[in-house]
């Protein structure tokens, strides 16, 4: 396949709405993610560029999954009184969110609060950790006794951004080591660089561009199995040749049947198309879906290493932990001292109303906001707080970024509290700013 000199790689947009960059800043060699060099060398003050808060600053060892050896199994019976205290924050307009937070700080006693848990929500980009749980699930079905099979599939397949991309507006950082530059901008066909960096792309740009080619190659692993990957020209020929109802089940076997398998509920959660429209055109998909409920599951899961196997699960929460400017819920300075996990997904649109000013995040016709995160706090030094959160909005004019951050503040604060009073907080200072 197409190799190129230049790795490419994905740069924040400067300004307050910088997207946010996951993975730990040592994994370059290990994934072949070569943009997690141009943050570490700013992190080192050897180039100039933004620094992480002390949460985001955890290495590749100490980003793993917590529950493996400790499993709690199911979600609990939400408790009446933790639930009661977290619809509260919400305030009037409570019947607008969905909430679900699952407290395992004390994991021989865990607590959860739900609020409207089974209302159905469109996912947006939140449909992307489908996408990722796809792959992996898919790659240990081709190698499933070697996770070094599967890392060299990840770190060497080269892959070229195609038709699939059209269109995207976000921007990716292009990493330049020879000469320590970082430039942004949209992928654009023949745009080449690792499948992990097409990982990366998808899950920390929010790149629908990097995520339609991510589907893409998951569809081309479940056709030609192990003589994945194939020529360029070869793939081209199947997504022209082979019948839509035909791609159609593939793209359901892709995205869905690995749901099913990891015990998910394919009515309360579902990514069923492309991120981009010649995608969807291309291959056709059911619609896509989410609730609070079935997205804690799914963090749960993730936590206990249950997504497809251990390998896997730590994986993706290593693609979703922050190490660039956090946004939204995740931006709280409350969450500074905190490693964060975490995944948004925005979808909003106007119509004319008098003396409304429509904005980005600000819909008075759909204004919906959904975020699904992982807290560690205190972060480095094996902090005791650990909380799965997830917030689905559709709030009218009002911006929807900043409800997220201050929510995330007041949970945060919640679950700071429920420690405290459970007398343990002595065992393991808390530092917040």
């Amino acid at each position: 396949m197409k190799r190129i000199v230049l790795i490419l790689l994905l740069v924040p947009l400067l300004g307050s709405q910088q997207p946010a960059w996951p993975y730990p800043l040592d994994g370059d060699v290990y994934t072949g993610i070569t943009r997690l060099e141009g943050y570490r060398l700013s992190q080192e003050g050897k180039r100039r560029g933004p620094k992480q808060p002390p949460g985001g600053t955890l290495t590749l060892q100490e980003v793993d999954i917590r529950l493996a050896e400790k499993p709690i199994a199911e979600l609990p019976e939400p408790d009446p009184d933790f639930t009661k205290k977290v619809v509260a924050l919400l305030g009037s307009e409570a019947d607008n969110y969905a909430v679900a937070i699952l407290d395992l700080s004390d994991p021989d006693h865990p607590r959860f609060a739900e609020h409207r848990g089974h209302v159905p929500f469109n996912p947006g980009s939140v449909g992307k950790i489908v996408v990722g749980l796809g792959l992996f699930q898919t790659l240990a079905d081709l190698y499933p006794d070697s996770i070094g099979d599967r890392e060299r599939i990840l770190r060497e397949t080269q892959v070229t951004a195609d038709r699939f991309i059209l269109s995207d507006e976000h921007d990716v950082p292009l990493w330049n080591p020879e000469t320590g530059r970082m430039t942004y901008r949209p992928l654009q066909q023949g745009d080449t660089a690792s499948l992990w960096t097409y990982l990366d792309w998808m899950f920390s740009a929010s790149s629908n561009a990097a995520a339609s080619t991510v589907i893409r190659e998951i569809m081309l692993m479940v056709h030609f199995g192990r003589n994945y990957p194939v020529p360029a020209e070869v793939a081209d020929r199947f997504f022209r040749e082979t019948p839509r109802k035909e791609l159609g089940d593939i793209l359901a076997k892709a995205l869905q049947e690995p749901l099913i398998r990891n015990g998910l509920n394919l009515e309360e959660l579902r990514q069923g198309k492309f991120f981009t429209w010649m995608g969807k055109r291309i291959v056709p998909g059911p619609s896509s879906t989410a609730s609070a409920r079935e997205l804690i599951r799914y963090l749960l899961l993730l936590e206990e290493g249950r997504l497809v196997d251990r390998f896997s699960s730590r994986e993706i929460k290593r693609l979703l932990y922050m190490t660039q400017h956090r946004i939204r819920y995740a931006s709280h300075p409350a969450l500074n001292n905190a490693a964060v996990y975490f995944k948004s997904g925005s979808l909003y649109s106007c119509r004319p109303e008098p003396g409304f000013a429509c904005g980005k995040y600000k819909g008075n016709r759909i204004n919906m906001m959904n975020s699904v995160a992982i807290i560690e706090a205190p972060a480095p030094g094996g902090g005791r707080l650990h909380y799965l959160a997830v917030v689905l909005s559709n709030v009218l004019r009002e911006n929807s970024a900043v409800a997220h951050q201050t929510l995330a503040m007041r949970i945060h604060r919640l679950i700071e509290a429920n420690w405290r009073q459970s007398g343990k907080a002595e065992e393991t200072p808390q530092k917040s700013p």
